[in-house]
């Protein structure tokens, strides 16, 4: 065997030892939840996201002992690239070995240098396999009751602990569902079925059934969510239908999902055909695929580019301290890059701010913090790029701007999905809008507490407002854990020299926090702040942040749920009193 073949055979047994491992964890999930082992589970996500570079840095190890001199070698990559092609030509997984095949021609690489000759930039396979002739989903015909139909379902999909009350589980979804669905279906003409993912998806404390209703050429999909009750039992807490709803499960702003797909491109075919307006490239991720999800967006991406003119500019809204954001106006993303220099009162360096970003990527972000790509050596054509930018970019980054001809490589930048910034969604919105806004910003606070995550810079600039109507927070270069900040209350002065004296009279620690302050965030919006404090006035109080720092010190795990609380069922009676 020659040695380029040796190369790429030790680069696909990398790839497998990688999802041999990741699939292991992955199975140990359906254990964690009915053992409810809720920090066990956090851990286990953790490890798994750490897994990927673990792999990779072990498998670089072999290559370079095997490749020698010929690490750098171009022509020999090109050899090796072919052979590697050849090998994963009819693999299930083809297009996430790709992908780590890419990982550790990076890693030699530094990011430079990547050409399609030498790396899979474009795989020559297609960007995802084909639709497999097994299906990887379960199917029950409705042929009598629907109750029958449902029993059998919850009955496949239980667990070794057992329902709290299946049957009233089976009328609370029967109630919602007939209320719904017959405005979709003719539940009697006997060609209706479901079709049901073979497999839970577990995230945090919850598991979830994910399939669709379809009769011909009509379908609906949808999405039971299972919990576990802490006593030793589950229960259904409501069924969710509609493309927009699922989305909201399955977005970019959640920790990723444990599923055991042996092949998971088939998942995210049929999620895709579920939720046609989210990009694949977040299925991918929110399967915890993220790094083939990064993959599967830059081809996106490329093409885009390819078959568009629009010119990058400047992002609205009110430019940060620490980075400077850009995008078209035909791109649903927008790309952020560390300025070299941040503006004062800011204190901090760029290494600190790459930390905070690498934080939220492994911890539980709650539904209230965006998902983000990273990118090294990022080429873009020079002439996309508006003269404002340009001249921004030159100003605040300089060392992170590489001009070669036509082209402009932006040393390092991240890369998320665009969200309205609330602070300018909050210029045009109705009475209405802006009570729903401004609670949902005030959950979205909490939600951060909750899962241990303080802000710090709360300003309403720093969230933004998905499609959704759902507000997300996007600054992350002050984040800290909110059990290390002590929060207290200002003191009273004692005295009229102190009460007008332009400094604190009283001493502030550096993890000193006071809540009253607060307010501030809201400068220029006094009919934000107004309705934001009928809603959250709590937030003001630091008697409710050292609450939820006990909380979290005693080991409690907040439940997040991906979907309104007036969904849930009440279990307390046999009526189901969801909405749809």
């Amino acid at each position: 065997m020659e040695k380029h073949e040796r190369f790429a055979h030790t680069i696909l047994n990398g790839f497998e030892s990688y999802f041999a491992d990741f699939q292991n964890i992955t199975l140990a999930a359906k254990s964690r939840f009915e053992n409810a082992d809720w920090q066990g589970m956090h851990d286990t996500s953790t490890q798994r996201i750490d897994l990927y570079k673990t792999k990779t840095a072990k498998v670089i190890q072999f290559v370079e002992l095997i490749a020698g001199d010929q690490l750098r070698d171009f022509i020999f990559w090109s050899e090796a690239r072919q052979v590697y092609a050849g090998l994963i030509k009819d693999h299930d997984n083809f297009e996430i070995a790709e992908t780590f095949y890419n990982s550790v021609y990076c890693s030699v690489f530094r990011h430079r240098k990547i050409r399609n000759a030498h790396a899979f930039v474009f795989s020559p396979h297609g960007d995802i396999p084909p639709v497999f002739p097994n299906p990887v989903y379960r199917t029950y015909f409705l042929e009598g009751s629907l109750a029958t139909l449902l029993e059998a379902m919850l009955l496949d999909y239980s667990f070794s602990i057992p329902y709290e009350d299946l049957q009233r589980d089976i009328h609370n979804i029967i109630t919602v569902s007939e209320k719904y669905l017959t405005r979709h279906f003719d539940l009697s003409a006997g060609n209706v079925e479901i079709q049901a993912l073979e497999h839970h998806f577990f995230r945090n404390k919850g598991a979830y059934i994910v399939g669709r209703i379809v009769s011909g050429s009509a379908s609906m999909p949808f999405v039971i969510p299972i919990l576990h009750n802490g006593e030793g039992k589950v229960y259904v807490d409501t069924v969710l239908f509609g493309a927009d709803k699922i989305s909201v499960v399955f977005s970019f702003t959640r920790s990723y999902f444990m599923v055991y797909a042996t092949v998971p491109s088939q998942y995210v075919l049929f999620l895709q055909q579920l939720m046609p307006a989210k990009p694949i490239s977040e299925i991918y991720s929110a399967m915890g695929y993220n790094k083939h999800g990064k993959t599967y967006y830059y081809r996106c991406a490329h093409r885009h580019m390819e078959s568009t003119t629009d010119q990058f500019m400047v992002a609205p809204g009110i430019k940060g301290m620490v980075m400077s954001v850009f995008t078209m106006p035909s791109y649903d993303f927008v790309f952020k890059v560390i300025k070299d220099k941040f503006t004062p009162p800011k204190e901090m360096t760029r290494a600190q701010v790459k930390e905070k970003y690498r934080l939220v990527k492994r911890r539980d972000r709650a539904g209230r913090m965006a998902d983000t790509h990273e990118f090294t050596n990022l080429a873009f054509a020079r002439d996309r790029f508006s003269a404002a930018l340009m001249e921004e970019l030159r100003e605040v980054a300089p060392s992170l701007m590489e001009e070669h001809g036509k082209a402009l490589v932006i040393k390092h930048v991240y890369v998320e999905r665009r969200m309205t910034p609330l602070n300018l969604y909050l210029q045009d919105a109705t009475d209405e809008q802006m009570i729903d806004v401004m609670d949902e910003y005030g959950n979205a606070i909490k939600e951060l507490a909750s899962a241990n995550i303080f802000p710090g810079d709360m300003l309403l600039k720093n969230f933004g407002v998905t499609r959704h109507g759902r507000v997300v927070f996007y600054d992350y270069d002050e984040i800290v854990p909110l059990t290390d900040c002590n929060f207290r209350v200002i003191p009273p002065p004692r005295s009229i020299e102190e009460e007008m004296a332009s400094r604190p009279w009283y001493p502030v620690g550096p993890a000193d926090i006071f809540p009253e302050e607060f307010r501030l965030f809201f400068s220029g919006n006094q009919r934000a702040r107004k309705v934001f404090d009928e809603i959250h006035s709590d937030i003001y109080q630091a008697s409710f942040w050292q609450g939820l720092q006990e909380f979290i010190r005693g080991g409690q795990v907040e439940d997040f749920f991906p979907y309104r609380r007036r969904l849930r069922f009440d279990r307390s009676e046999s009526s189901a009193r969801a909405e749809t």
